[in-house]
């Protein structure tokens, strides 16, 4: 009798203990896969977006889709995205083609890194693949989309407070926001 109920409250305190854990650990923040990038690589991808991939010339300064000349959508915006990390650096490297997007990896549609998806295939299709202002290494890539993740990407529309933040201070460009 002594053997069976100690088996029976060993049993009731795996289940309690089991149950406890499983609160615990649904409760706590879940570590991202990914290490947060460093302010450095946040400032380098800001640089790569707006000056050697010219991201902005489609995308606008805030990531919003508005051209800088017009003001008018040019391309999606950014801001309002819910691509995951993974989707987006697949988007940057591979572009989108008949879309508009370039891809920026140089190598993307030669060996089928894209999706299994090769410049011919593309041709065959009749989707036209467009120029990129400037190829990118792996390396670039990933920090434009530590940029993109940190400072656009789920961030809502753009106000002064977010204009000033993302330059640094409130510069001219952040005027066209109401204070």
């Amino acid at each position: 009798m002594e053997n069976r109920s100690r088996a029976s409250w060993r049993g009731r305190w795996s289940q309690l203990v089991g149950g406890l854990a499983l609160c615990l650990s649904s409760s706590l923040p879940r570590a991202s896969a990914q290490p947060i990038p460093s302010a450095e690589d946040v400032a380098d991808g800001l640089r790569i977006y707006r000056q050697k991939a010219d991201c902005q010339a489609c995308h606008g300064w805030a990531g919003d889709g508005r051209k800088m000349d017009t003001q008018m959508p040019d391309a999606p915006n950014l801001r309002v995205s819910k691509l995951t990390r993974a989707e987006l650096v697949m988007v940057v490297k591979c572009g989108r083609p008949g879309k508009g997007m370039p891809a920026f990896d140089r190598l993307a549609y030669s060996d089928g890194r894209c999706n299994d998806i090769k410049l011919a295939d593309l041709k065959r299709a009749g989707l036209a693949l467009h120029d990129p202002a400037a190829t990118l290494q792996p390396r670039e890539i990933e920090t434009v989309v530590d940029f993109l993740m940190t400072k656009v990407v789920g961030q809502g529309p753009m106000d002064r407070a977010k204009c000033a933040e993302f330059w640094g201070s409130d510069v001219d460009a952040c005027r066209e926001f109401p204070k």
